[in-house]
């Protein structure tokens, strides 16, 4: 197995100031993602030396609201300029905004014909300023039983739907089997007919949201077949400790480790 492992510095070494969370990440041996940019002292994150590998990739707005999709994009284009501030090569979306608990800023329990459409035009914007600046926005497949209720475009199956119809290198699926084994299940399959639309893939066990090997979910299993279907892509850690951060990040590194 050859991947990439990264891991999601919101969410370990909470008794740490930020940057210093980000230099345990990074002297762990591992890539770093971050969510809200906007709260972070950049030049601070860039002095760690870090290798980033994602962040959030807006700050307002949503796919099918007038209003919301040119929040979006405005807020993408500045985020996309944090984003060559940090080298980031990757910028993630959800299907609308969400608050600090992350619920939907505007709920959206159905989505209709023309929603679709125009979240695709939306997203074909997305894709131009991604081709334009040589950076990839991924799309976030959210579960809406646990975490985000009324979250629209949350499956799996919708978000990469959305990502063939715009058929951009720069817009690709961030697959999450966490949210997907919580909504969705059939995790191997799942992530094997995605992997052509897959621009990196997020991890964490259910139930609780910790690290591999403390929930339901075979991770060696999912290394496996992605190493058979010849994946080399990013996998991201974004998950609690159950304990101690440096053991879940352990427990990452052994769970996507050759054998």
């Amino acid at each position: 197995m050859s991947f990439v492992l990264a891991a999601n510095a919101e969410m370990l070494y909470l008794d740490e100031p930020f940057a210093r969370r980000v230099a345990r990440i990074h002297d762990a041996g591992f890539e770093v993602e971050i969510w809200d940019w906007t709260a972070k002292d950049i030049d601070e994150l860039r002095a760690t030396g870090a290798t980033f590998s994602s962040m959030t990739g807006y700050v307002t707005g949503d796919l099918v609201d007038p209003q919301g999709s040119a929040e979006l994009l405005e807020t993408a284009r500045r985020s996309l300029e944090v984003a060559e501030r940090l080298d980031c090569p990757r910028l993630n979306l959800h299907g609308t905004g969400l608050d600090g608990q992350g619920l939907p800023v505007t709920p959206k329990w159905r989505t209709s014909g023309s929603d679709w459409l125009h979240a695709i035009e939306t997203l074909r914007g997305i894709a131009a300023l991604g081709e334009e600046a040589g950076r990839v926005f991924t799309l976030e497949n959210l579960n809406t039983r646990v975490d985000h209720p009324g979250t629209p475009f949350a499956a799996s199956e919708d978000t990469a739907r959305l990502i063939q119809a715009v058929d951009s290198p720069a817009l690709r699926l961030n697959l999450d089997l966490y949210h997907a084994q919580i909504d969705e299940g059939n995790l191997i399959e799942r992530t094997l007919e995605a992997l052509p639309w897959v621009g990196e893939i997020q991890v964490a066990d259910v139930p609780g949201r910790c690290e591999p090997g403390t929930g339901e979910i075979s991770y060696p299993g999912i290394a496996r077949a992605l190493a058979g279907a010849g994946y080399e892509g990013t996998v991201a850690l974004e998950a609690w400790a159950s304990s101690d951060s440096d053991r879940a990040l352990e427990a990452f590194r052994e769970a996507f480790s050759p054998r």
